[in-house]
């Protein structure tokens, strides 16, 4: 009667389908000891997945001890354990005693069996309750991604409780799709879902799927083969190369070459002859090439292509660009995406071009218009402007070795260096300057000698090293508007001090006394002192003004330059052709000039970057064939100022 009873539970669970109990994952270690042993990233995949799909809440903490290597068998009973600290406990995570590493056999699988752990984990990380995990099994499956993460990746975006997150997981199901699902329909609909979207991790996803492999095939093209292009033989590709997808297809045999062919026919002569052609005639490549076909066809040699055969092989053959996926759907999507991605980087780029060009055009201005006053207005050939913009880099360097905080240390130095250089300026300009004007050459040289004076000095004071002037940690980074665009805070930050200095100098142009008096004195200086102006005091003062405004521009360029006696040989330069080109005498022309200055250097560099030495060389070329047609530059002085 209990056999009977038996057989009809038995018959009616199997017809009802009631389900068997689910093995633990010690009864599944158990069952497959020795491949959980000895694994093998092709053999252990179903002991891992049935692991990973057991239910049993154990299943993770054994995964990842197996993957931390922490995973043991016991000598004494063959039992697995799980190594804790200082114990070791059995897969459900009972303790079962203390740890003797001498009584266990640690097992450590390789690099290959430890991914498909990772794998298997992602389920279990991705629904974790804590924040991190799942945060760090998104990054995990980002950096590598596989198509067994995609199911489980799905099934945890419904239960996620983060919202940042949740937008993460379904950003990344979207990827995953696209490379991955079954369905060709899911995945052109995640490749149309992203839209306007040029991120790095989506070009990533499509580039494989356009991926592609060249073939050789005669007659028609083999069925299933998602053409990409077809390729013609000395425009795509070359004889060789095309004859070389015959042979690696099987569709001829290989290339004869004349050293093999000669080799093989000395090995088989036999009785004076080789095939049948006497030794004598085979100096004549016909007679040749009868000698190999004979013994081609007695089977002595391997089949070979002589050059008439390889050419009617090519001639009689289609070359083809094939891709890597099969579904021509799909690839018509993602080609499609990639034309509107790189359309979109292409603006981006030309967007980001501009603001290199802005930031250094900003540079440029800054570090002229010191020049622009001195050289501008007073006409003073100046060639140590350079070293004046120096020493306001040494200046900050200096204050922040008495001042730690790094912003107060610039507050501080801008400032000072403004002063530093001021007085510099004043003692060069009384000292020497005011005894040299309306005689050009004279200033030139003597600048020229004190520009490598002050050098020098600056070598005997603080050596030949790059001194380090470091900006505040609120200037660190970048500001980025995508994967392409972006513009350093520093840069930006002189930028506004460009700006600054530009209102500063209006400012003091047009509303101030002194400005007045500048313009008085720089049109007519006679007029000027007959109306109690002291023109000797004026140029003194501006003088001593453009060479403090070159010293806090050293203090910005320090910034993200080199600190060295050389630094305001960098620009002075270009301090020149800004105050030249925009047009002397004018702070308009002087931004319109390091603009176009700017925008020119960065447009070359952008067609030429392995060499930025060319880029200015072909600036300075551009520049001189500009003089040439607007001498007096882009703005010109009106009025008795452009006479002189």
């Amino acid at each position: 009667m209990r056999k009977l009873l038996l057989s009809l539970l038995a018959a009616l669970a199997i017809g009802f389908g009631l389900p068997a109990k689910a093995e633990t994952a010690a009864e599944i270690l158990a069952a497959n000891a020795a491949q959980v042993e000895k694994p093998s990233r092709q053999t252990i995949g179903p002991v891992i997945s049935a692991l990973a799909g057991s239910g049993d809440p154990a299943a993770a903490a054994v995964l990842s001890a197996w993957a931390d290597r922490r995973l043991a068998v016991r000598k004494a009973d063959g039992a697995f354990v799980i190594i804790d600290g200082d114990t070791i406990t059995d897969p459900a995570g009972s303790v079962v005693g203390p740890l003797v590493t001498s009584d266990l056999t640690i097992l450590k699988p390789n690099a290959g069996v430890r991914g498909l752990i990772a794998t298997a984990l992602v389920q279990f990380t991705l629904s974790d309750p804590d924040r991190a995990t799942r945060a760090a099994a998104l990054d995990s499956i980002a950096r590598d991604p596989a198509p067994e993460t995609l199911e489980p990746l799905r099934a945890s975006i419904e239960g996620e409780t983060d919202p940042v997150l949740k937008t993460q997981k379904e950003r990344l199901e979207r990827l995953l799709t696209l490379r991955f699902d079954p369905d060709s329909a899911a995945r052109v609909t995640a490749i149309d879902s992203f839209g306007a979207d040029t991120s790095l991790d989506l070009r990533g996803a499509l580039n494989p799927i356009l991926a592609t492999t060249r073939i050789a095939a005669q007659g028609d093209v083999p069925e299933g083969t998602n053409v990409a292009r077809t390729l013609t033989v000395g425009r795509d590709l070359t004889a060789d190369e095309a004859f070389d997808l015959l042979v690696a297809a099987g569709l001829a045999a290989p290339r004869l070459s004349l050293a093999d062919q000669k080799a093989a026919l000395a090995a088989n002569i036999v009785d004076g002859a080789v095939g049948g052609v006497p030794v004598a005639e085979l100096t004549d490549p016909a007679a040749r090439d009868r000698a190999y076909t004979a013994l081609e066809a007695a089977g002595t040699v391997p089949t070979a292509a002589t050059p008439d055969e390889v050419a009617a092989a090519i001639a009689g053959a289609t070359f083809l660009e094939t891709y890597a996926e099969p579904d021509p759907a799909v690839t018509e999507a993602a080609a499609a995406a990639l034309q509107k991605i790189q359309l979109q980087l292409g603006l981006m780029q030309a967007a980001d071009l501009a603001l290199d060009a802005m930031s250094l055009a900003s540079i440029y201005f800054l570090a002229a218009i010191g020049l622009a006053i001195t050289f501008g207005v007073m006409r003073v050939i100046n060639m140590a402007h350079g070293e004046f913009i120096m020493m306001g880099a040494y200046t900050g360097y200096v204050t922040q070795l008495w001042i730690s905080d790094y912003t107060a240390s610039i507050l501080v130095a801008l400032p000072l260096a403004f002063a530093v250089t001021f007085l510099a300026g004043v003692a060069l300009e009384r000292l020497v300057i005011r005894h040299l004007y309306k005689r050009p050459l004279e200033t030139l040289l003597a600048t020229f000698g004190i520009s490598i004076a002050l050098q020098q000095l600056a070598k005997n004071i603080f050596g030949t090293q790059a001194r380090p002037l470091t900006a505040p940690s609120w200037l660190d980074g970048a500001l980025s508007f995508n994967d392409v665009v972006s513009i350093s805070y520093i840069r930006i930050a002189i930028f506004v001090l460009a700006l600054l200095f530009l209102g500063f100098f209006l400012w003091l142009m047009k509303r101030t006394r002194l400005g007045l008096e500048v313009r008085a004195v720089t049109q007519n200086p006679t007029m000027a002192a007959s109306m109690g102006i002291n023109p000797g005091r004026i140029n003194m003062l501006t003088f001593g003004i453009g060479s403090g405004i070159a010293g806090i521009a050293g203090v910005a360029i320090g910034l993200f330059a080199k600190v060295t006696s050389e630094l305001g040989q960098d620009y002075i330069v270009q301090s020149f052709m800004t105050v030249i080109v925009g047009g002397v005498g004018n702070i308009w022309g002087a931004l319109l000039g390091a603009t176009m200055i700017g925008f020119l250097q960065k447009g070359i560099e952008f067609l030429n970057p392995s060499n930025t030495l060319a880029a200015q060389t072909y600036m300075i070329l551009f520049i001189i064939l500009f003089i040439q047609f607007r001498p007096r530059g882009i703005i010109a002085l009106k009025g008795r100022a452009a006479g002189d």
